[in-house]
């Protein structure tokens, strides 16, 4: 904490997870707060997680959809640390948000109509997310949703980032397809509500 990484100054950590931990900092150019997003230290030295880091911040930074997390820088501190500048929203994932108690129809409708209208766009440029969950959806305080994390996301026609057969992704959120290491599309992309 208090350490500045280019121009953003760590203020606090957000959260953790297998692709990054996130911290809170100030964007001391444009006076603002956003979400860094680190590579982890054991990652950083594989070329596959770093390749992966690096596919996540060109996908996110080429979506520009309201109901998308988009990036706002990716860099290299000079120990060797990736990181992933993004927009810093106050809310809850929605994870969170169910664990708090169960939602009314009319918020799950609403929350599947902004997911599907995100995912319709990543989908439209050839995008797959992989990891659609609750941990990996957001809900700021004003209702809007986000679709955070495309760490695992594909594109259509990429080559693989990963061995013949293996699977990433969250288990108890992978369609068969993704689950048996198969190819995946539009058509296998879970929402996980």
């Amino acid at each position: 904490m208090g350490k500045t990484v280019s121009h953003y100054k760590i203020l606090s950590k957000l959260g953790e997870g297998g692709m990054g931990v996130v911290y809170k900092a100030e964007d001391t150019r444009l006076d603002r707060h956003v979400a860094i997003k680190f590579l982890p230290p054991s990652l950083a030295t594989q070329d596959a997680a770093k390749k992966r880091f690096i596919n996540e911040a060109k996908e996110a930074s080429s979506l520009e959809h309201p109901n998308i997390c988009a990036a706002y820088d990716i860099g290299e501190t000079g120990d060797g640390q990736m990181f992933i500048a993004m927009p810093h929203y106050e809310g809850e994932t929605l994870q969170e948000r169910i664990a708090r108690g169960g939602l009314e129809i009319g918020e799950v409708l609403d929350i599947v109509t902004q997911l599907a209208s995100g995912l319709a766009k990543a989908h439209e440029q050839g995008i797959i997310h992989r990891d659609i969950k609750p941990g990996n959806i957001f809900i700021t305080r004003d209702g809007h949703v986000k679709i955070l994390d495309f760490g695992l996301a594909k594109l259509a026609t990429e080559t693989r980032l990963t061995k013949s057969g293996m699977t990433l992704g969250t288990i108890a959120y992978m369609s068969p397809e993704q689950a048996s290491g198969g190819d995946v599309d539009a058509r296998t992309q879970s929402v996980a509500v």
